[in-house]
């Protein structure tokens, strides 16, 4: 059975597929292609923004990515497995066994699919906290409202949310600093959901089949 509706879609699901989508956020666009107003922000200083302009010259430096990843949540625990992005808009994300689940974005949906039910279950992109963030170039604007920025020996962490809809959830980006990495990141959705992933084994660029994003198609529709 496929769903299409983000009614059904279970919120622990929710979240965990909105953290994800955080990566494509974080890799695969801010906002616009074109900038806009600049960024809504809480205070920021002069620094604060010269390390947004860093942060987004990184992102825009590479179109894909492959990489381990190990994520915690209180509904599901923690778990691990490959996540792939490619610029705009296409993530998969392969769990390991015992975790039955495959989450692919193909530019529209995302769809959850659990090989133990023959069951997908999918949310437009624009119902997810961070939508606003798989445009075609990572750019700060008026549409991502900047929430703070915290150093710490050697790391980066930035927190926002989308502007026009600041009860869509929460997303915080953590980084290595010199040089300036993506390494993890946390995602708070409307529910108070909280999912945190951590990457490792980060290979930026390089092709990936269009296969990979295709998006699942339950084995009953074969039968």
């Amino acid at each position: 059975m496929t769903r299409a509706t983000s009614l059904r879609f279970p919120n622990f699901i929710r979240a965990i597929a909105a953290a994800f989508l955080l990566t494509a956020a974080g890799l695969l666009a801010m906002t616009q292609a074109t900038r806009a107003e600049p960024v809504a922000t809480f205070g920021l200083t002069d620094q604060d923004r010269a390390d947004l302009l860093r942060i987004e010259e990184y992102f825009n430096s590479f179109d894909t990515l492959r990489a381990r990843f190990q994520q915690y949540a209180v509904e599901s625990g923690t778990s691990t497995g490959n996540i792939y992005l490619r610029r705009p808009g296409r993530l998969r994300v392969e769990y390991d066994p015992p975790v039955p689940v495959v989450i692919v974005a193909d530019g529209i949906l995302v769809s959850y699919y659990d090989k133990d039910l023959d069951q997908v279950d999918q949310l437009p992109l624009k119902s997810s906290p961070v939508w606003f963030l798989l445009e075609n170039r990572v750019e700060f604007d008026e549409h991502v409202t900047v929430t703070g920025i915290e150093r710490d020996a050697g790391s980066l962490r930035v927190s926002m949310y989308q502007t026009d809809d600041a009860d869509a959830g929460k997303v915080t980006l953590i980084f290595t600093d010199n040089p300036l990495e993506l390494r993890q990141w946390t995602v708070i959705d409307a529910q108070g959901t909280e999912v945190r992933v951590g990457l490792e084994q980060v290979a930026l660029g390089g092709a990936l089949a269009n296969e990979l994003f295709a998006t699942p198609v339950p084995r009953s529709r074969y039968e």
